[in-house]
């Protein structure tokens, strides 16, 4: 069964007005993300949008399963980042390029000195972060991202810019971790890659690419979520497009013409 899910249009401050057309014409609205509603709503484990930025989001961090539990939502938060277009100056900030203290860090962020104590890393198309609960993050200015994460909506911002948005220090500082956090699952990937992005413990998630994906396809049944990340691609014949997203429980009818690029999740 093929379900193409609901379009979610959210405007930011940060967003863009230069969408790809392929997304939609969106006249002059700011567009800053682009959600896919899953129709078990909150039930749904994965969520996957994207996301333009035309100037930096808040630094934040995301609780685990835990401190999810504890402060009453249905799971915690992790994602993770695939550029696909990035201006030369383009940054994502990923954990602490120091360790610190909680004490040091909240009066970091109360005056705004925590901006300096992000590893900011150069972003490029292509580039792929993996960002754990509990690491403090900040995406930067200039960026196109396909973001796959769990489904919840629980972000804690530690430093807005001075934008009129509510801090949660308290909550966020808690769950924070206190020094640099490397994952071995960044790195590269190239869009003629077929290979496994993510394989737990939340989800799992694999690229696909050109007229070889179908040999890495699972054959099992499961709550997929197939996301075109370029035209020519389709499931069981139906044509999907760059912009569409779609939910089906078998992953073998999956179609990529030479050239073309998608990713597919499921829950672990």
């Amino acid at each position: 069964m093929l379900n193409r899910l609901k379009t979610i249009i959210v405007d930011k401050p940060w967003g863009r007005t230069d969408i790809p057309r392929d997304f939609g014409d969106f006249g002059d609205r700011r567009v800053g993300e682009i959600w896919f509603s899953h129709p078990d709503g909150a039930d749904a484990p994965i969520m996957v949008k994207f996301l333009f930025t035309s100037e930096r989001l808040s630094i934040q961090v995301h609780p685990n399963d835990e401190a999810a539990a504890k402060a009453g939502y249905p799971r915690g938060k992790e994602e993770c980042w695939l550029i696909l277009d990035a201006e030369p100056d383009a940054e994502l900030g990923v954990g602490l390029n120091a360790a610190t203290t909680r004490e040091a860090l909240r009066d970091a962020a109360l005056d705004g000195s925590i901006v300096e104590m992000i590893d900011w890393r150069p972003a490029r198309a292509d580039d792929f972060v993996y960002n754990r609960a509990g690491t403090i993050h900040a995406i930067g200015a200039g960026l196109i991202i396909v973001e796959v994460q769990q489904n919840v909506d629980c972000t804690y911002r530690l430093y807005d810019y001075d934008r009129p948005r509510e801090l949660h220090l308290g909550a966020g500082l808690a769950v924070s971790e206190m020094a640099p956090r490397p994952d071995e699952r960044d790195g590269r990937v190239t869009a003629s890659d077929n290979r496994v992005l993510v394989e737990g413990p939340h989800f799992h998630l694999l690229h696909l690419a050109g007229s070889d994906a179908s040999a890495h396809l699972p054959k099992g049944s499961a709550d997929y979520i197939f996301t075109p990340l370029s035209q020519g691609c389709t499931i069981g014949g139906e044509v999907v497009k760059l912009g569409e997203c779609v939910a089906t429980d078998k992953a073998d009818g999956i179609v990529l013409a030479p050239g073309a690029r998608a990713l597919l999740s499921w829950p672990a």
